[in-house]
């Protein structure tokens, strides 16, 4: 419904290892990529998914002036974030810097099980990210953040209690590309579908 530039609508979380192929706009994701959520965004809380795009400034103010001359961006982030609701271990373990889940089957009297280990180690995984819902240029028409690399850094605390679900809160913070083909795509890039494919 117009005005599609003003979106209002879920976005979907993928993962894949580094160096995957991220799809065509208009296809759906495929190979090694795994979806955030057993179910997708049925699975997230209302608050959605948050794209922050942080820096630190320095600026140059010289003595005989009140304001700054000049700027310098000396750091700057890109983070995606989502509360999951989804508690089954196989999300839980990318909350957790993609621990191993070991299955042991069902035996005579005794019940088969999966287990994860809590603790993550020294070493960081890191993920292709792909961020997917809709465009700004017409209805139909798909969207996609694709960020080569990125590590999960939030601090999930889910809590166990009655009458809410349980959230595992995930933040996936980017890291550089250093293969990229532009400064500009160093985090990654954002594709926009506006037209439809020709016949």
């Amino acid at each position: 419904m117009e005005p599609y530039e003003i979106i209002g609508a879920p976005f979907t979380l993928w993962l894949a290892p580094v160096g995957e192929a991220f799809p065509l706009i208009d296809a759906a994701p495929a190979g090694n990529w795994i979806k955030v959520g057993t179910n997708g965004d049925r699975n997230y809380s209302d608050d959605g998914v948050t794209v922050a795009h942080s820096q630190s400034l320095e600026k140059a103010r010289p003595v005989g002036s009140t304001g700054p001359v000049k700027a310098w961006r000396t750091e700057e982030d890109l983070m995606i974030r989502l509360s999951l609701w989804d508690m089954t271990l196989e999300q839980y373990a990318k909350a957790l810097n993609d621990v191993e889940i070991t299955t042991t089957a069902a035996g005579s009297g005794t019940a088969g099980f999966k287990a994860m280990g809590l603790s993550q180690g020294q070493e960081v995984t890191t993920y292709a990210l792909l961020v997917r819902g809709i465009s700004a240029y017409g209805g139909g028409y798909a969207a996609q953040y694709e960020v080569p690399r990125c590590y999960q850094s939030g601090n999930p605390e889910p809590v166990l209690t009655k009458g809410k679900p349980a959230a595992l809160d995930l933040e996936f913070t980017a890291l550089e590309d250093l293969s990229a083909s532009s400064d500009a795509e160093r985090f990654g890039r954002l594709v926009m579908q506006h037209q439809a494919p020709l016949a």
